[in-house]
């Protein structure tokens, strides 16, 4: 059996979540901000990038972080680019922790319109998915966000989502589309409603040998997406914690059944360059746990 297979296989059926490190260009400062590390620890843009690849470094390193809990692992373009323990990230994350590598591709968000921020246009997808293939990433991830209960808005995000989506699993990657509902729309059950609807309809337009995942805000109607969990065209639905504290996040995943996390800031909530790496490992090993005991419902 391939990687590509066996990985397939892991994100189909086992247990546990998603870890997205994929901050970019602009969540980076507060990323390390959040990690103890404030902007007068660098001069330049390089070495702001060097510091969060240690964080990352640090976290797929820790003995927490492995294939036994974690499921995947989103990445930013650079830290595909980089290495881990001499190794390329993506093979090290699966070679050494089994652990589903995915790439970040969307280039940040448009300004809003009709309710929504779209994504900007991807006028490199092509050759980054090219890039991508060769170095073993599984799949890709790609973020905008709807901020009012637009229905001419929803429609044009899920529509820009799956005609990236086709782009891109025409190269055999594997889709993550994540038309986040921000949890401060303030219809956000109606925008959810739209959107949902809206995803249905595309998926049924889909291969259904070619199947995507669904990265979405956790919804104010508990199994609001069973559906979707349970659509043929759907590997795995996977929920953002978009703002929610972790414990909050946790909370309201566990409601969701079948549903599993792809936390980003919550899953790094308490950890710090200052920690000892005793300390480290022990902060990280509990928000894994808590966040893969919500996923598991």
């Amino acid at each position: 059996m391939s990687n590509f297979e066996t990985q397939l296989r892991k994100m189909r059926s086992e247990k546990g979540f998603i870890a997205a490190l994929d901050q970019s260009g602009g969540s980076t400062p507060k990323a390390l901000r959040l990690y103890g590390i404030d902007e007068s620890a660098w001069s330049t843009e390089e070495q702001m990038f060097d510091l969060i690849h240690q964080m990352r470094t640090r976290i797929i390193t820790s003995p927490a972080f492995n294939g036994d809990r974690i499921l995947g692992a989103i990445l930013f373009e650079r830290t595909m680019d980089s290495e881990i323990e001499g190794r390329p990230t993506a093979d090290y994350l699966w070679d050494v922790k089994k652990v589903v590598p995915f790439l970040k591709v969307d280039k940040g968000l448009a300004a809003e319109s009709d309710g929504v921020q779209l994504m900007k246009p991807i006028d490199n997808l092509d050759s980054l998915l090219a890039k991508a293939k060769g170095k073993n990433i599984f799949g890709t991830k790609m973020r905008s966000v709807i901020k009012q209960a637009n229905e001419a808005g929803i429609r044009a995000i899920v529509e820009q989502q799956f005609e990236y989506a086709r782009q891109i699993l025409q190269t055999g990657l594997i889709p993550i589309v994540e038309p986040e509902v921000d949890i401060h729309c303030p219809d956000k059950a109606r925008a959810e409603e739209l959107l949902k609807k809206g995803i249905r309809a595309e998926l049924d337009k889909l291969d259904p040998d070619r199947p995507v995942m669904l990265k979405l805000t956790l919804p104010d109607v508990d199994n609001f997406y069973r559906d979707l969990i349970e659509h043929p065209r759907v590997l795995r639905v996977v929920a953002l914690s978009g703002g929610y504290t972790r414990a909050e996040a946790n909370e309201r995943l566990a409601r969701q059944n079948g549903m599993v996390a792809s936390f980003s800031r919550a899953l790094v909530e308490g950890l710090t360059a200052q920690q000892s790496d005793e300390e480290f490992n022990r902060a990280l090993d509990e928000s894994i746990e808590s966040i893969y005991r919500a996923s598991i419902t």
